[in-house]
């Protein structure tokens, strides 16, 4: 790699616009989707600027470490790792959380899954009613803290089968002041909770989905993310059915189960919802009108 600080003298200094145009390039050149926004998100976050102040600084030059410090940042986003675990933060739901290479990247995609099981809540405990609320598969809490920053009277238990991951998650929990309304337990699925009947309002679970002849036609970045979280078996249904299974006795009679889906997994979700039992099954599409969210209901109200 060639550019930041081996440029001649007479081509000027690096300023933050000269480096943004350079690395445009060169991300485009390396096949990156997103080139100039990732310039500037990683040439921002290191300068301790937003995007905002970072146009108002197009003019100011980086000084020799500012340089060597965006040219190793340069080189792992040329190699396709995701900018959140360069930066080691992502915003999700308007918070802000730590990530890195234990867990997943969250996704503006599985807001929706935030935004319904919101939406319910509201509707059928419009009281405000105290909330017991399940996340399986809670990675680095965005789907637990989300849910109890919006819903002040829930009461969180957010469940991964990953050590590392809890612990990143706990972090994220305090740092937004949600550690005291949110539960954090390791085990496989609900199995932390075994024992237990009835008594879980909601569930909403962002499990592994993508199935297995799928993932190595994700995109680079994704495939540096923990395969763990992402192998959801032959079909992308294995942790998918076995958590409709082990969901439905623990919820209450107007309760509902929500979960993430790859976008072909409507009809099996339908005929495994009758199977298993539940009321009704919805779907909810995403901004691209695919099938995103399943919502396995307790209730069968259709709301």
């Amino acid at each position: 790699m060639t550019g930041p600080g081996r440029a001649s003298e007479d081509a000027g200094p690096w300023t933050v616009l000269r480096l943004i145009r350079w690395t445009t390039g060169f991300f485009e050149s390396r096949g990156v989707d997103t080139p100039r926004l990732d310039a500037e998100v990683l040439l921002a976050d290191l300068l301790g600027l937003d995007r905002v102040r970072l146009y108002m600084n197009f003019d100011r030059p980086l000084n020799a470490d500012e340089l060597a410090a965006f040219r190793a940042r340069v080189r792992r986003r040329a190699a396709r790792e995701p900018v959140a675990y360069i930066t080691g933060r992502k915003e999700f739901y308007s918070l802000t959380f730590r990530v890195g290479p234990e867990v997943l990247v969250p996704r503006p995609e599985t807001e929706l899954l935030v935004e319904e099981t919101v939406r319910l809540a509201r509707k059928r405990w419009p009281a405000g009613e105290p909330l017991r609320i399940l996340d399986l598969g809670t990675g680095c809490g965005a789907v637990a803290a989300a849910l109890a920053s919006e819903l002040d009277q829930a009461r969180i238990f957010a469940i991964d089968i990953s050590a590392p991951a809890l612990a990143l998650a706990r972090l994220n929990a305090e740092a937004l002041g949600l550690a005291d309304r949110i539960r954090f337990f390791e085990g496989d699925l609900t199995s932390p909770l075994e024992g237990q009947g009835p008594g879980f309002h909601l569930a909403a679970a962002n499990l592994p989905y993508v199935p297995r002849p799928a993932l190595d036609d994700l995109a680079p970045e994704v495939r540096r993310e923990p395969r763990l979280a992402l192998d959801g078996g032959p079909e992308g249904l294995d942790l998918i059915r076995r958590a409709a299974t082990r969901v439905r006795p623990l919820l209450e009679p107007r309760g509902a189960l929500l979960l993430e889906i790859w976008p072909t997994h409507g009809p099996a979700l339908t005929a495994l919802g009758e199977t298993l039992n539940y009321a009704s099954v919805r779907l909810a599409k995403d901004l691209a009108a695919r099938d995103r969210v399943a919502i396995l209901d307790t209730a069968g109200n259709g709301d």
